[in-house]
């Protein structure tokens, strides 16, 4: 009988996780998979029988502190066997260190993940929406003493303190790959001072049946300002748009239904260990559910 090998997955396997992480539903965006092997190399992995690679698992550590756990899949044709048993453990050694490990549970797995210490935090809901491309969204001009920065232009520094101080635990190497990669189009609410007050990314996925765009990570000082960025962000990006936004905040929710998306699914964030107390109602989109 044949041993499941469990080894850090390879930059020429990255194509074959990202088209089961499609065919799954996670919709993951262009150059994602990249991102996550390059915030932890040692955090990402492929489980293999013979030479065939059956299943993923990412355990990623932003720092000596916090960590997340994504990613997690077997192929359909080889579920039944115990081999998403061996990479969820695998995963949770790699981790085991740390001070708080969270995850986003499909509801059918909420009770498992109960079992090895996880515990519910807030509802993560995916909204949907249909971008004809014929409007600029709220407002054309920024809001008064800001104005908008995009691409090279973005203040790295500002956006990182303010990523830091909404976030549950500062992530500067992740996020400075997911807002230069080349992929997707950021924007940034700047004032007079460089001081930032919102920020948002916009990238293309892969959706099960063609591809649309994702919007996360988005903060911002108010819901008026999200609801600015959004506008922006979504301008000449036609096609479905995606966006997960924490249940922390409750008004994101109202925001989203104001600009007409539709919830399309849930998913429970959950944690093990000691939470940071940050609070996320400035939190409108998440970067991704497989780093949270």
């Amino acid at each position: 009988m044949s041993s499941l090998r469990i080894l850090e997955l390879e930059t020429e396997q990255i194509p074959v996780v990202t088209d089961w992480a499609r065919q799954e539903g996670f919709a993951p965006g262009l150059g994602d998979i990249e991102i996550y092997r390059h915030t932890d190399r040692r955090g990402l992995w492929i489980a293999w029988l013979d030479q065939e690679p059956v299943g993923c698992i990412a355990g990623v550590r932003y720092n000596p502190d916090y960590g997340f756990i994504g990613l997690y899949l077997v192929v359909p044709q080889q579920r039944g066997h115990g081999y998403g048993r061996q990479l969820w453990a695998h995963a949770l050694e790699h981790l085991s260190d740390l001070t708080c490990i969270g995850l986003e549970a499909a509801p059918d797995r909420i009770v498992d993940y109960r079992s090895w210490g996880f515990e519910s935090s807030s509802l993560t809901t995916r909204w949907r929406w249909f971008n004809e491309g014929t409007s600029d969204g709220p407002g054309s001009d920024p809001p008064d003493g800001l104005r908008v920065v995009g691409g090279k232009d973005v203040p790295s520094s500002a956006v990182q303190m303010y990523d830091a101080q909404r976030e549950l635990s500062p992530r500067p190497h992740f996020l400075a790959d997911w807002l230069g990669h080349q992929s997707g189009q950021v924007l940034a609410l700047i004032d007079d001072c460089g001081n930032c007050h919102g920020f948002g990314r916009i990238r293309s996925c892969l959706l099960q049946h063609g591809e649309g765009w994702r919007i996360g990570p988005l903060l911002a000082d108010t819901p008026a300002l999200a609801s600015y960025l959004i506008g922006q962000l979504q301008r000449r990006h036609e096609g479905v748009l995606l966006i997960h936004t924490p249940g922390f905040n409750a008004s994101a929710e109202d925001l989203m239904r104001e600009l007409g998306f539709v919830a399309e699914s849930q998913t429970m964030r959950m944690y093990r260990g000691e939470l940071p107390p940050v609070a996320l109602d400035e939190v409108y989109a998440l970067a991704c559910l497989e780093l949270g």
